[in-house]
């Protein structure tokens, strides 16, 4: 991975904002619990939003913590534009430090919506970039 060493304050309190997060997730099926926090830059300063995994019968149609956190911060934004999301962290309460990453269809909406963004992950030292997470991404040429 290409990413940088990063201790910043910012790092520990979302991730624990995402650990705070995970324990309030719904997995009647795979007792999986994850959360997410992103930081983003609001008129009023920097916020941090949070957001738990949510499965359903039908699992296709789980909501994973990342997207779950994504989708409460753009209610944030600027009418008709997201926030500025500068950080996201995720953690896996069931999981191996480390192993908790973002699953593809979290990737591509983090691409979107959070591009520029560094990435923490429980147990991972590194901060992550959209890079390393998903290199060569789909985009559209607006």
């Amino acid at each position: 991975m290409t990413g940088t060493v990063h201790h910043a304050p910012e790092r520990a309190e979302l991730l624990a904002a995402a650990r705070e997060a995970a324990t309030h997730a719904w997995t009647p099926y795979s007792h999986f619990r994850v959360g997410a926090a992103v930081a983003i830059e609001a008129a009023e300063g920097q916020r941090i939003v949070s957001g738990a995994n949510v499965e359903n019968a039908s699992y296709g149609l789980t909501l994973c913590a990342e997207r779950a956190a994504l989708a409460a911060a753009c209610q944030l934004g600027a009418e008709g534009a997201p926030p500025k999301v500068t950080a996201v962290a995720v953690v896996g309460l069931d999981a191996r430090p480390g192993e908790c990453m973002p699953c593809g269809a979290c990737r591509q909406w983090l691409a979107e919506l959070a591009p520029e963004a560094d990435y923490y992950v429980e147990g991972v030292e590194e901060t992550l970039h959209l890079d390393d997470l998903l290199p060569r991404r789909f985009t559209l040429d607006r």
